[in-house]
């Protein structure tokens, strides 16, 4: 697809140029993947622009930067200043056909890179989709024949349309036609923290867990049996960013495709109850087929108001922290999901996360904010 060897003219004396300093755009800098990695990168000593379309006022020492992605004229004057040698996506929009899907999220890569003033003095963009690559898109998840685990990225593309692939081929047109390398991260289910997020498992438990134990009602696992029996792994947010900075800055994961998980397996049957032991809950016996939260948390908007009254909690909205939805969609899937991450570690790439850490962490976290009681 793209080689060091097919750079444009003069892109190697405009790298030494810009070598000593490291410019972040975060795109989608306010949700778990971008809030994670804008702390990862701005930690490590990096300028960080945060691109959202609402940037959060509390961003230091991330630098918002207020932009539609889906509008090219506002996008650019937002971008006017930016020079940055690296871009991260970490944001895309949901539709309700995979058709829009495609067409508005592979249009989001494309305009990020025309707005930019400088494009070809970029080092190297990134990019986070996730196992949907391998599963088939929302309007076919996990149905006809998925590939069998563990999940490798020398897998072929489905014969499915799935915006991921669009986004990758948008990805990869502007590598080639500027002169930077790429990379494509493949999380598992994240699991970390932001308010407002579309896909939050983590919170979306907890939040679960938290009326669980103010009524009393049953902890029941809400997958599937695949899911309670089988083994799966998932991502921690935290890992993802090392894996992002890892990848930005490691000759030997330039253009390359890298599937990103915590390292270890383990079985949800195992995992609830040690989830219910940290809300001092019994998880109640799993009952044998799946029974979704978005059926369970049907109409919990006035109570999980009024448990923030209660308690003071910051918010009082349940559509903000729970993601039933999308929960339902991971938990439900009757297949197996365990991803391999041979590659990234034979390229050098080393970091572990202990999964059960990666909730009872990002519980803690909730409760220090009070978003949760």
């Amino acid at each position: 697809m793209f080689d060091d060897a097919r750079r444009p003219a003069g892109a190697g004396r405009r790298r030494k140029e810009r070598d000593m300093s490291n410019t972040a755009l975060v795109v989608g800098a306010t949700g778990i993947v971008g809030q994670a990695l804008a702390a990862r990168l701005a930690a490590e000593g990096w300028v960080v622009h945060g691109l959202a379309r609402r940037p959060r006022g509390d961003m230091a020492p991330v630098i918002p930067v207020a932009a539609d992605l889906l509008d090219p004229a506002a996008l650019r004057s937002a971008l006017a200043g930016l020079r940055p040698t690296h871009v991260y996506f970490c944001s895309w929009m949901r539709h309700a056909t995979e058709a829009e899907n495609v067409r508005v999220n592979s249009a989001m890569i494309r305009h990020v890179f025309e707005a930019l003033p400088e494009p070809q003095g970029l080092r190297h963009a990134a990019l986070t989709t996730g196992l949907k690559h391998y599963l088939g898109p929302f309007e076919a998840y996990a149905s006809g024949s998925p590939p069998e685990t563990p999940f490798r990225e020398d897998m072929p593309r489905l014969d499915l349309a799935n915006f991921y692939y669009d986004q990758e081929d948008a990805l990869f047109a502007a590598a080639q036609a500027h002169g930077f390398s790429w990379s494509v991260h493949r999380p598992h289910t994240i699991i970390g923290h932001a308010v407002g997020n579309a896909m939050n498992m983590g919170t979306t438990l907890a939040v679960y867990a938290a009326i669980c134990r103010e009524t009393g009602r049953p902890f029941v696992f809400p997958g599937s049996p695949a899911q309670w029996h089988g083994l799966t792994d998932v991502t921690d947010a935290r890992q993802l960013a090392r894996h992002l900075y890892w990848a930005g800055t490691s000759a030997e994961a330039r253009n390359q495709a890298f599937n990103i998980v915590n390292g270890d397996v383990f079985r949800w049957k195992w995992l609830w109850p040690r989830l219910a032991a940290w809300f001092d809950i019994e998880a109640a016996p799993y009952p044998g087929q799946a029974t979704p939260l978005e059926a369970q948390l049907a109409g919990a908007g006035d109570l999980w108001a009024g448990i923030a009254r209660r308690h003071g909690l910051r918010e009082a909205d349940i559509s903000r922290l729970a993601s039933a939805w999308h929960t339902d969609a991971d938990l439900g899937r009757p297949v197996e999901c365990v991803t391999d991450m041979s590659k990234s570690r034979r390229a050098g790439f080393t970091s572990y996360q202990y999964t059960p850490d990666s909730f009872t962490d990002l519980f803690a976290r909730l409760r220090a904010e009070r978003l949760i009681p």
